[in-house]
């Protein structure tokens, strides 16, 4: 990999299986695994310290991994919310069982891939809270790295009358290939000898014809009722520079042929993916079978399962719509905070406890299933309820004055200090020494949220009204005694008479009662702040489903950006700290924008409950 590329420190591995407070809810992989394990299949295996074929590693070590697992995408994007299932799957299940998975690009398609993928997909996986070294060793690799012996594995299948070079049309192929219901053609080409295959396919190798003229095919069976076994593919000339091998290849594999050999060079015992490449665990097993027969490869072999991937409501995944959206301008970027991106659910307040308390709490099946988006806000909820700071914001803004200020403490220019818990006593954990206090000062003007006032309240209403008795959370006990208004009636302030003595925290402070409590910032020491309320980006739960055209579902209102005032314990902040702004949410400090150029920026990361369903 390239130079400035992240790396990951090594962490001791943890025991085989897991046990105690450690252990997992099962699922049928980790029945898998746990049966692996106890029948010793892949006990002998052997591990010379790098990917190889089988004389390489038997001529290694017995292999210190218990299992290996993997996880490969391609550099052609930037990871997503579904990603990171797999991320925390691949990596929870080899952690669980003393074992190692592998980081590795699945680069074979030059055309698509990008050294900017590759180093957002490293850091996405550290950030998740993963690292692919263990034993000692660096478990980073690269599929390009391995084009030699997949070459060499196609010349092997030539010789052995187990691939021909095929020079129909892509038109012609496709004709040819049947369907459910009527068998294939066997190709024209089928039928010539190995020396014939291997003087071609040295053809294909050495730039001698065009693109898509010819492809090197597997030969199986065309009257196979899985259609991935008539002759599919498996090489094809693309004249593209690679980011890793630049122009030293003119030939590429295919996907379906590179994926297993990857995982046999690499000694991977289970090989996890989506349940759409089922239908080509036939093509991997057969692959295996050959190359191992040939000597290619040790046993034993790799496995493939398949688990579904994730449906999440509200949400895209495909990596073109997902690119059509950042390209169209519809959002600010990769990572702007409405993305199901990995970066995008970073800058939204995300954190990978959370991530990884969701994918743990979805499970693993082998069914297709939608999960409702507030599954996975539920989860951060869980996560920052004993871990956020709270701070009170004030996002609509009006200003209260208490007019009898001077005649209560001697001058209107007055302030005093207020002081309220970090955490409530309830997150703060036995023997755990609690964050200082927040400190902040009140006076005769502060800031109120508007709808925290009505001139003639409604039914059950609590706040301010004219003669309704208030605390200002923190602070004094208030009572409202009117507003001002401009031209065109328009609340301009809210007037109120402080009650002295009634002070939280001080003796007599609840000499009065007071029926609500509203929280509030001060005009003397509040800083004025940016903050970007985010909501989800698709008004329909589902919306690509069905051919729909995803453009028309997007939620015009998903972002709305006002100007609030925040206490000073929130203006402190450090980009990416996270807040529970209290009564409206979770918040965090937007780790790209915030303290540039003194600027204060919030984004909001989801409220303090689930109201959607109501």
């Amino acid at each position: 990999m390239s130079s400035n590329t992240p790396s990951s420190p090594s962490k001791n591995n943890p025991p085989a299986t897991p046990t105690g407070e450690e252990h997992k809810v099962s699922n049928f992989l980790r029945q898998v695994i746990e049966k692996d394990l106890e029948q010793g299949t892949y006990a002998g295996r052997r591990w010379a310290g790098s990917p190889g074929d089988a004389a390489h590693h038997a001529a290694g070590q017995p292999d210190p991994a218990k299992i290996r697992t993997r996880f490969p995408p391609e550099p052609n994007g930037y990871l997503h919310v579904g990603h990171a299932k797999s991320i925390c799957l691949n990596f929870g299940l080899a952690r669980d069982y003393g074992g190692v998975c592998h980081m590795r690009f699945d680069d074979t398609n030059p055309e698509k891939e990008d050294t900017e993928y590759v180093n957002s997909i490293l850091d996405a996986v550290q950030w998740l809270g993963f690292q692919w070294e263990a034993n000692g060793q660096s478990h980073l690799f690269q599929a390009s790295d391995y084009f030699d012996f997949m070459y060499r594995a196609a010349e092997y299948l030539i010789t052995a009358g187990h691939a021909y070079v095929d020079e129909q049309t892509s038109e012609q192929m496709r004709a040819a290939r049947g369907d459910f219901g009527k068998p294939g053609v066997d190709s024209p080409f089928r039928s010539r000898t190995p020396e014939q295959n291997l003087a071609r396919f040295r053809e294909m190798r050495d730039g001698a014809h065009e693109d898509g003229s010819m492809v090197l095919r597997a030969k199986i069976d065309m009257a196979s009722p899985n259609i991935n076994l008539r002759d599919p593919a498996i090489y094809r000339i693309r004249r593209a520079t690679h980011h890793n091998t630049g122009d030293k290849w003119c030939i590429y594999p295919m996907y379906t042929f590179a994926h297993p050999i990857e995982d046999a060079l690499e000694q991977i015992t289970h090989s996890i993916c989506t349940l759409e490449f089922e239908d080509q665990r036939p093509f991997y097993d057969w692959l295996m079978d050959r190359l191992c027969e040939g000597g290619l490869l040790a046993h034993p072999a790799p496995r493939q399962y398949e688990f579904a991937r994730l449906n999440l409501t509200y949400v895209i995944t495909s990596k073109r719509k997902l690119a059509q959206l950042v390209y169209d301008h519809k959002v600010s970027g990769w990572d702007d905070p409405r993305m199901p991106t990995i970066v995008g659910l970073r800058r939204r307040g995300y954190t990978p406890e959370s991530i990884q308390l969701f994918a743990e709490r979805i499970g693993v099946t082998k069914s297709d299933s939608w999960i409702d988006y507030s599954t996975l806000e539920g989860c951060l909820r869980e996560d920052l309820e004993n871990k956020a700071h709270r701070g009170m914001a004030v996002l609509d803004p009006v200003k209260l004055v208490l007019t009898n200020w001077a005649e209560a403490f001697g001058a209107d220019d007055y302030t005093e200090d207020c002081t309220q818990p970090a955490l409530p006593h309830s997150a703060i954990a036995e023997g755990q020494t609690p964050p200082p206090d927040r400190v902040f000062k009140i006076g005769k003007e502060v800031w109120i949220e508007r709808e925290d006032f009505e001139e003639v309240p409604p039914k059950g209403y609590k706040r301010l009204f004219p003669g309704n008795v208030v605390r200002l959370k923190g602070g004094y006990v208030i009572e409202c005694t009117g507003c001002a208004r401009d031209a065109n009636g328009t609340v301009t302030e809210v007037h109120a008479k402080v009650i002295p003595g009634t002070k939280s925290g001080t003796p007599g402070a609840d000499s009065v009662k007071a029926k609500a409590a509203i929280t509030w910032v001060s005009v003397a020491s509040g800083v004025s702040a940016e903050v970007r309320l985010y909501d989800r980006l698709f008004s329909d739960p589902n919306p690509d489903a069905g051919g729909k055209d995803f453009i028309e579902a997007l939620n015009p209102n998903s972002l709305k950006v006002v100007t609030a005032y925040v206490e000073p314990s929130l203006a402190a902040a450090k980009p990416d700290e996270k807040f529970q702004f209290e009564r409206h949410g979770y918040f965090v400090a937007d780790r790209a924008d915030h303290g540039v150029g003194g600027k204060v920026v919030f984004n909001r990361v989801t409220g303090l409950k689930d109201s959607r369903g109501k």
